[in-house]
């Protein structure tokens, strides 16, 4: 390689990041100093009030899931030290699966160090040549990526995108799988229960009465429905009042309101989970969730499955949190949901917003590309049972004082 070879990508790397800076688009990763919780302590800023996490159950930093953590690591150590069909599973994991399939009412369920590597498990491992995979849009990077992966690998599987919560267009496209000789096999359709940058919700009844129409499959990735949404918080199925067998699988994460810490899951029939533990590539070749986190998510749904009266307090807060939004001037995308987005335009802006924000104690974070899409940069002011009314006062005390 010549010293000009060499040299393209540090030159190409700086120039993006100046770029970045120059249009006032450069992200800066605030420095948290302790646990997180409805305010934080923020190196050189003291504590704010904080509203960019997905803490929605405020159980990040609950005694008893705290404990359950500490406990994991008294009684297992760190974790596997390998993956789990070569040095065996703990118990912790076991009862932490046991756990999931019981909290959504499915046979079986499997865990992942993250919702990511779930998703890049599913698709590739369960579907076929002849299948056709059909998603939603608006679906999270992790989805897209999972069904890139998917038909990267498995020559002959078929791909397809509906118009964001469209029925009509994805009716559409299934008619038309109907009359396309290279779908001999499974049809799968894939959304998010609540979307991650819209906070509004797929219509899952709607997609149940397509799959059935069709013979399809309904794959509900519920990361941030699963918590929030529902009577008892079991999810988006829940608040539509579906049956959790109405979906064929979920996909969802521990590091949001199951506890706050990470690892994602698999739930749904028992025959799925056997051949994800057989051939799931982030199964055979990635180390089992930590036992810490294991513990603690367990811990987290018990919590949850006892105390539903979280998910009302959530609930109340965000009725709370949208007027007060709409009072200080600012338009919300309308949702029932915990996610609560101001649509503001340019990267820039919403970035320069932001720090407004904290400069005034209250930490939201903006959005822009390539999160979004260009020209729909926004604040995603994120609620939770956590917070208390002064938190939620002092966010529209920010907000109107921005927008004078």
């Amino acid at each position: 390689m010549t010293t000009m070879e060499s040299a393209i990508f540090p030159t190409r790397t700086r120039e993006i990041l100046e770029s970045l800076r120059a249009s006032g688009q450069l992200k800066q990763l605030q420095m948290i100093e302790g646990p997180m919780d409805a305010t934080v302590r923020i190196r050189g800023r003291g504590e704010v009030v904080c509203l960019c996490s997905n803490n929605y159950l405020g159980l990040a930093n609950h005694p008893e899931v705290v404990e359950a953590a500490l406990e994991g690591i008294r009684k297992y150590g760190a974790g596997t030290a390998s993956v789990r069909f070569i040095c065996g599973t703990f118990d912790c994991h076991e009862r932490l699966e046991r756990r999931i399939a019981s909290f959504y009412g499915v046979e079986a369920a499997y865990t992942f160090t993250s919702c990511w590597n779930a998703n890049e498990a599913i698709f590739p491992t369960l579907c076929e040549a002849g299948d056709l995979i059909v998603s939603d849009e608006l679906n999270h990077a992790s989805i897209i990526d999972g069904i890139r992966l998917a038909v990267s690998i498995k020559k002959g599987l078929l791909r397809g995108v509906y118009r964001h919560s469209d029925l009509v267009a994805l009716r559409e496209k299934l008619v038309e799988a109907r009359l396309n000789a290279a779908v001999t096999g499974t049809i799968w359709i894939v959304t998010d229960g609540v979307f991650s940058m819209e906070g509004d919700i797929a219509d899952l009844p709607g997609l149940r009465r397509l799959c059935d129409e069709f013979g399809a499959l309904l794959v509900v990735d519920d990361s941030h429905g699963t918590g929030v949404m529902g009577a008892t918080g079991r999810g988006t199925h829940e608040h539509w009042g579906m049956a959790a067998t109405q979906v064929d699988y979920f996909t969802g994460t521990l590091g949001k309101a199951l506890g706050g810490a990470a690892g994602g899951y698999i739930a749904g029939s028992r025959a799925a989970i056997d051949l994800l533990i057989q051939r799931g590539r982030p199964t055979l070749f990635s180390n089992a969730l930590p036992c810490s986190v294991a513990c603690s998510a367990e811990k987290a749904i018990e919590v949850l499955m006892r105390e539903p009266q979280r998910v009302q307090k959530l609930r109340d807060n965000v009725e709370y949190a949208r007027k007060g939004i709409a009072s200080s001037g600012f338009s919300v995308l309308k949702s029932p949901t915990a996610i609560c987005p101001i649509i503001v335009g340019e990267t820039a802006k919403a970035i320069a917003m932001s720090r407004q924000l904290l400069d005034l104690g209250v930490f939201v974070i903006g959005f822009g590309f390539p999160v979004v899409a260009e020209g729909h940069a926004r604040l995603r002011v994120q609620i939770s049972a956590a917070h208390e009314r002064h938190h939620l006062d002092a966010l529209q005390a920010a907000l109107t004082k921005i927008k004078s």
